[in-house]
């Protein structure tokens, strides 16, 4: 049976398809291509629906609470890293979007290869160090728990999982090079 941890990590392979795809928008971008303003709008509307709203939220709210609850602090270590990060990328998005409001593609490439870098590196964190936290201090009990509330914030969200995935492969078969 698939555990809330084992969602989590399959919307990391999601993510990285992505991750991927950006990349791939960014050496057009270096080759001097041109880039269908919509390529842009897509992108980020993945990354702020997908990977912020539904993947970073589930573990804001209901992960990272559940671990508060079997002692690990939210203000330091690996939790306090994560949610660092977070607002990390949450702020490159944002530079991303100013970038490309003002047809500025070096700071777009910029603010795109560190968001690319520094999801990667989040993603390997979870995966290797946090994930690993989770399915040694949580009981069955908690899984539970944790699943119920995975959930309940899906319902709250627009799309279902496959509909994300089919986009990241579209995207990344689109602009991966």
């Amino acid at each position: 049976m698939k555990t809330p941890i084992d969602q989590l990590l399959a919307e990391h392979r999601i993510i990285e398809k992505a991750l991927r795809a950006l990349a791939g928008l960014c050496d057009r971008l270096e080759r001097g291509e041109q880039v269908d303003p919509d390529a842009f709008d897509r992108i980020f509307e993945f990354l702020m629906t997908f990977a912020d709203r539904r993947h970073h939220q589930k573990e804001e709210k209901c992960l990272f609470p559940a671990l508060g609850a079997q002692g690990v602090p939210r203000d330091r270590g690996p939790i306090g890293v994560i949610l660092q990060e977070h607002c990390t990328g949450r702020a490159l998005i944002a530079q991303m979007r100013r970038a490309v409001s003002a047809h500025a593609n070096d700071q777009f490439i910029e603010a795109a290869r560190a968001y690319v870098d520094l999801l990667s590196e989040h993603i390997q964190k979870e995966d290797n160090v946090l994930f690993r936290v989770a399915q040694t201090l949580l009981d069955e009990r908690s899984m539970r728990s944790l699943q119920d509330d995975f959930n309940q914030a899906e319902a709250e969200l627009p799309g279902s999982l496959a509909k994300y995935e089919q986009e990241a492969q579209e995207m990344e078969r689109a602009w991966a090079v």
